[in-house]
């Protein structure tokens, strides 16, 4: 799978891609992951990429021009791709749609700053848009470190024990996972539960679903 972010702050993602499953997620290529500078493809000398919005009102807007020769630098005819741009004003991401996106070859999420993209890019030239939350935030991309990790984390491989998609949260209509409790038994009185020691998988699988439900 490759998946492509579009960004003016591309050294955001420095961290994000260093670190814990998606990095190694990277270096045994079951991902390749692209942050592509929304900058490089402006037109003017000036490398300007956001402008003042039509009708007025404060701050500023992504033009469309950048973004639409950053898809068509990087998008493949052969692939099948999906172009989400992330907005406040999206439909909201689930685990479903992390699901649906990690089965695509090429999943590009093109983050917004300022005021937002110019509309014309979520109309004509991407797939959806969607948010993360009921909130707003300064940029995209910490959405897009959201959407990368959650789709990642599908593809074959990358979880040390596939049965993690199938038991947590939001991947058969729980709302939540049961508790988790390690070593040692107690600790400053606080004990684990008596069934999850004696070690019958039964009573512990019975035990589970309750505290799911």
């Amino acid at each position: 799978m490759r998946l492509s972010i579009l960004t003016i702050h591309p050294g955001y993602f420095d961290g994000v891609l260093r670190e814990g499953l998606i990095n190694k997620a990277i270096q045994k290529q079951f991902v390749q992951i692209q942050i592509v500078d929304i900058r490089q493809y402006a037109p003017d000398k000036h490398k300007r990429v956001d402008d003042q919005p039509y009708g007025g009102g404060p701050g500023m807007v992504l033009k469309v021009e950048p973004i639409v020769q950053c898809l068509r630098a990087i998008r493949s005819p052969q692939e099948k791709t999906r172009v989400v741009v992330l907005a406040a004003k999206g439909k909201k991401f689930t685990q479903k749609m992390s699901a649906r996106f990690s089965r695509v070859d090429h999943l590009i999420l093109i983050c917004g700053r300022y005021e937002g993209i110019d509309e014309r890019v979520s109309q004509f030239y991407a797939d959806e848009e969607i948010r993360i939350g009921d909130y707003v935030l300064m940029g995209g991309e910490a959405a897009a470190s959201v959407v990368l990790e959650a789709t990642v984390r599908h593809l074959p491989g990358v979880l040390g024990n596939p049965d993690s998609l199938i038991e947590e949260s939001f991947s058969a209509g729980a709302e939540r996972e049961h508790e988790q409790y390690t070593r040692p038994p107690s600790f400053e009185g606080h004990l684990v539960p008596e069934v999850l020691l004696r070690g019958n998988h039964a009573d512990i699988q019975r035990w589970r679903k309750r505290r799911k439900s």
